[in-house]
């Protein structure tokens, strides 16, 4: 069956692999391929239903034809067949054709052709519907009673006050048959049904279980991983922070003063990136930044940032507006790091309506030219090709580069709602 988990950027992900799990994302592409499939397989069985009802009711009327045929073929003496008990027979047969809408109705207007008429079958077809319908109610227990009489008794009187106390008996018991045997097949179908009920239960219960234990793994692992960076990464940065810092403070020539205070200004940086990661790594929930959350990023990044959204951007998929937030974030820090007294212009646009799932939201991060020129300060490089990396798997682009005026852009645009390829 397909699982209830997908991961935070692929179906292909999986939690040995790497990547959140988002438990409750149901991804729209998935989501309507789903009902088209459902509405399928829904009028499929609505033909299925009209094919059957309509096979019971010539079922039903070959039934009354062939008890029809088989009292008028009898030798003689036999009395004669009333006209009603003909149109009763046929009207009884009739009429299981609106049995599912109106089943008791449908019941109550076949025993008149069962009591009086050869609509046997018809009457035993109504009775399993209502009991199917109405399990352990009133309904099925008169309709039950019903048909049971409709088989003891006797049309017209005059033949079952002649009938023998062993006729009676065996009356009795072919009625109990009659009646007993719909009622069973449809305790044994909504016995089928609950069944079927608890296994698919069952089936989600066991995956809700799966997702949660690997849940507690990824926990588990966050953990660790943070543990192991602060235990061994801070405590080496920290001692390179405080060396720089001793450095400038011995030292008596001007440029070198600013190269340590420079070592010790990236130093303390790191320490701060590094406690956000940390963070980051010790939160068991699946909860992402929120796009709300810019104007802060936008004041705590240490220089002029101006900030335009354009379209509801409250209503993006959750894995969209990660990657929206996480963009101009990684952006950001780049300007910090290789721009140095340079503004940036943050553009987040999401056009008319996100329920339009053909549109993309676009985000764009520019910068001015630097004031002075950037020290060289050390990065792993791999910052922008993460964003890439993160554009692609939500099925976005992602461009990054210098402008004419000398100072950078980078742009991503994303689908307003998530979808995985098949």
């Amino acid at each position: 069956m397909p699982t209830a988990a997908y991961t935070q950027y692929g179906e292909d992900r999986t939690p040995d692999r790497g990547g959140r799990i988002l438990t409750t994302t149901l991804l729209p592409a998935r989501r309507t391929a789903d009902a088209e499939a459902g509405s399928r397989k829904s009028r499929r069985g609505d033909y299925r239903m009209i094919l059957l009802d309509v096979g019971l009711v010539l079922i039903a009327l070959l039934d009354a034809w062939l008890r029809l045929r088989w009292v008028k073929a009898e030798p003689e003496g036999m009395p004669e067949v009333p006209l009603h008990s003909e149109w009763l027979s046929w009207i009884s047969a009739g009429v299981l054709i609106g049995r599912r809408r109106f089943p008791l109705v449908v019941a109550l207007l076949t025993i008149p052709g069962f009591f009086t008429g050869f609509a046997q079958l018809a009457a035993m077809i109504a009775l399993y519907t209502v009991a199917r319908r109405y399990i352990s109610s009133w309904q099925t227990i008169v309709v039950g009673v019903l048909v049971w009489l409709s088989r003891f008794m006797a049309w017209p009187p005059s033949e079952f006050f002649d009938r023998s106390a062993y006729g009676h008996f065996a009356s009795a018991i072919s009625g109990f048959l009659t009646a007993g045997l719909p009622i069973a097949l449809a305790l044994m179908a909504h016995a089928r049904q609950e069944l079927s009920n608890r296994i698919v239960e069952l089936a989600e219960s066991r995956e809700r279980e799966r997702v949660l234990h690997a849940h507690a793994i990824r926990a588990d692992e966050r953990a660790k991983l943070a543990r192991e960076m602060h235990d061994v990464v801070s405590h080496q940065v920290s001692l390179i922070a405080m060396q720089a810092g001793a450095l400038r403070m011995a030292l008596a020539n001007a440029e070198h003063k600013q190269v340590a205070g420079t070592i010790r200004m990236l130093s303390t940086r790191t320490l701060d990136e590094l406690r956000q990661l940390v963070s980051v790594l010790r939160t068991t929930d699946d909860s992402q930044p929120s796009l709300d959350e810019l104007p802060e990023l936008a004041a705590d990044a240490g220089f002029e940032v101006s900030v335009q959204v354009k379209g509801a951007v409250e209503d993006l998929a959750a894995p969209v507006s990660g990657a929206v937030y996480r963009t101009v974030q990684e952006a950001l820090t780049n300007i910090r790091k290789h721009a140095v007294g340079a503004s940036a212009t943050v553009l987040i646009d999401a056009g008319e309506a996100v329920d339009d799932a053909g549109g993309d939201v676009l985000v764009e991060v520019r910068n001015t030219p630097p004031s002075s020129p950037s020290s060289s300060l050390p990065s792993g490089g791999h910052g922008l090709v993460g964003l890439r990396e993160r554009a692609t798997l939500l099925g976005g682009q992602f461009s990054a580069g210098p402008t004419e005026e000398g100072g950078f852009l980078v742009s991503a645009s994303f689908p307003k709602q998530r979808t995985v390829p098949e």
